[in-house]
């Protein structure tokens, strides 16, 4: 790699859909920020990864999204980190149950907050520095941005917003910048499922056409397709869900 290499700041990255999409991105070249906040542990091994296969390539840095000088000072850290940024994605999410009559401010303040408030305000912070190099903002959406899932009222919600928010800075920042966003379908089931949680899955695969739930390494391709090889697509979401029948 090259002080000229693409610069990567990818948030929520040290685990799961987050890692695989800094670990492709790492191999296809790019330098990698990795965004973290409680996962230090899991965050420095990936960076120690990295920098053992290509020295100087890597570098972790610790945010708490819900602060809104934390976004800044993550930005700002981010292009300090390599003297640039190319790639903003949007990863950090946060995913739980919120029925009607238990939904409170603080439930809507944090699901609302994590899928739409800190990727609008972390694109606006990084806008100038993408226009600079002709950059990209990737968004992670969820297909029941499109279709609700029951009980997660609040997170549909936040997710639709976020497919709109990809549609409105492709808008706003084009030319100089393309805005997309990925819609992962069932990827990582959550972990210790109850009996209800199993059978909805079931339910998932059975109308999903290709019949089973995909990989986060189908999300990092995509991602990377998107960064890498999509110079002339913009303000599009891609749904990555074995195609999904009931969405």
């Amino acid at each position: 790699m090259t002080n000229n290499s693409p610069v990567a700041l990818i948030t929520g990255a040290s685990k799961r859909i987050g890692r695989e999409i800094a670990l492709s991105l790492h191999t296809r070249g790019c330098r990698i920020v990795i965004h973290y906040h409680q996962s230090a542990e899991a965050a420095l091994e990936l960076n120690a990864l990295m920098n053992g296969k290509e020295p100087a390539s890597a570098v972790a840095i610790q945010a708490n999204l819900d602060n809104d000088k934390e976004i800044q000072q993550l930005a700002r850290k981010a292009k300090q980190a390599f003297g640039r940024v190319d790639i903003l994605i949007n990863n950090a999410s946060r995913f739980y149950p919120d029925s009607i009559g238990a939904i409170n401010a603080e439930i809507w303040d944090d699901l609302t907050g994590s899928n739409l408030k800190t990727p609008l305000f972390l694109s606006q912070a990084l806008a100038s520095e993408l226009r600079q190099n002709k950059g990209c903002i990737i968004n992670l959406a969820d297909i029941y941005g499109h279709k609700p899932l029951k009980s997660h009222t609040v997170y549909s919600v936040a997710k639709a917003g976020n497919m709109m928010l990809t549609k409105s800075l492709a808008l706003e920042l084009a030319p100089d910048v393309r805005v997309n966003g990925v819609c992962p379908g069932a990827i990582i089931w959550p972990e210790n499922a109850s009996a209800d949680s199993q059978k909805r899955q079931a339910q998932i695969l059975e109308n999903t056409l290709l019949g089973r739930k995909g990989e986060a390494g189908d999300i990092a391709s995509t991602v990377t397709f998107l960064a890498l090889d999509a110079p002339f697509i913009n303000g599009q979401i891609i749904h990555v869900d074995g195609g999904r029948k009931d969405v």
